[in-house]
């Protein structure tokens, strides 16, 4: 055989053998291929997990647009722990607004801003409150939350508040309020009060008066200390005495009640310029410890009445005084079965009598009532 044949020969046995032949079946292998699959679904994005394993703080955290600037969210302070049996106490500092006995016009809405500091070990949040508590609320919230405040720390309180449409001296008091609720001390006491003197009021309409039963000024002119016929006329009393309309209700609901009673008698009507009467002279019995129809300026029931620009064909006056001060029912009450005096009940159901205004003040834990009744010319 020459070479060439068994060149030929060889090359024809190679190629038969090759398309003979099945691929091992090690060299695909379904079970890593579905592995590989799963693996590729379920992992995470290279940037998702980077963002995961690397998580920003609150304060850093912020959200960038491809076209706008960053934003940054700032988080609000935590509330800082108190200690485990901390006291609470308080210390007045000062009147940073409106101190006693500051002149406003009745109806005029200001805030009022104490200055105390924090004179315990309890740390001052939120949850400490600035809270309305007795006298005239002067449409004062039920509360004001606190800043934080650290022990030795001073804290500016404010509120906003409303003076009373009523001429004379008015007061409110607010407490410290911790988180359970409770009062705290405030250097000797345990209120912040204010103390302000309405000189001068807006008009008030007859349903306004009906329904609060206060002194309201008129557009009448407020008379000094002498003027008025037979006497003296309105004391502007600047003791520190304080008005509670809830106790001028009682009585107007008292006295009406008890006419309707006795004969079906009409209610008397509230007329401002006897309440403004009435109020002066109560005002001025609790500032001068007094207990009569006499001011402490010499005039009379009839002086103040005319003071006030009321022309009037008939006048009476009713006063009492209690330490404690009594409701307005029982006060009331004691004029119906005064037997000393018997004048008091029948001005309670004159039939001369057509309208009236009532007056309270209460200083040193003492509290005046006045009422007077009147027909006007």
């Amino acid at each position: 055989m020459n070479k060439k044949r068994i060149t030929f020969i060889v090359l024809i046995a190679i190629i038969l053998t090759a398309c003979g032949s099945k691929a091992p079946a090690e060299t695909v292998s379904p079970t890593v291929a579905n592995t590989q699959a799963t693996v590729a679904t379920d992992m995470p994005a290279p940037a998702a997990t980077a963002a995961i394993d690397t998580p920003l703080s609150l304060g850093e955290a912020s959200a960038t647009s491809a076209s706008g600037p960053t934003v940054t969210l700032t988080p609000a302070p935590p509330r800082p722990t108190n200690a485990p049996g901390c006291t609470n106490s308080a210390k007045f500092v000062a009147d940073v607004t409106i101190p006693d006995n500051t002149q406003l016009d009745g109806g005029k809405e200001f805030v009022k801003t104490w200055r105390v500091m924090n004179s315990g070990t309890c740390i001052w949040a939120s949850d400490y409150k600035l809270a309305y508590y007795s006298e005239e609320r002067m449409n004062a919230p039920a509360s004001v939350p606190l800043a934080i405040t650290y022990p030795g720390q001073t804290l500016d309180v404010s509120v906003t508040l409303t003076a009373p449409n009523s001429i004379g001296v008015h007061r409110a008091n607010f407490i410290l309020e911790n988180p359970d609720g409770l009062a705290m001390k405030i250097s000797d006491d345990s209120r912040l009060w204010l103390i302000i003197n309405v000189g001068s009021t807006v008009a008030a309409t007859a349903a306004d008066t009906a329904t609060v039963g206060i002194a309201v000024a008129t557009n009448a002119p407020v008379a000094s200390a002498t003027t008025g016929a037979g006497g003296g006329g309105l004391v502007n009393a600047t003791c520190g005495y304080s008005i509670d309309q809830s106790k001028l209700l009682d009585v107007i609901n008292a006295v009406n009640a008890y006419r309707a009673k006795s004969g079906g008698m009409s209610a008397y009507p509230v007329n401002p310029q006897l309440a403004q009467a009435a109020q002066a002279q109560a005002s001025d019995m609790a500032c001068n410890s007094l207990t009569d129809h006499t001011g402490s300026n010499g005039s009379t029931v009839e002086s103040r009445v005319t003071a006030t620009g009321y022309a009037f064909s008939f006048v009476r006056e009713n006063v009492y005084n209690s330490n404690p001060p009594l409701s307005g029912q029982d006060v009331v009450n004691k004029w119906i079965n005064d037997t000393t005096n018997t004048s008091n009940n029948l001005n309670l159901v004159s039939d001369t009598a057509t309208e009236f205004g009532v007056g309270y003040a209460f200083f040193n834990n003492s509290g005046y009532y006045v009422i007077v009744f009147a027909a006007p010319k």
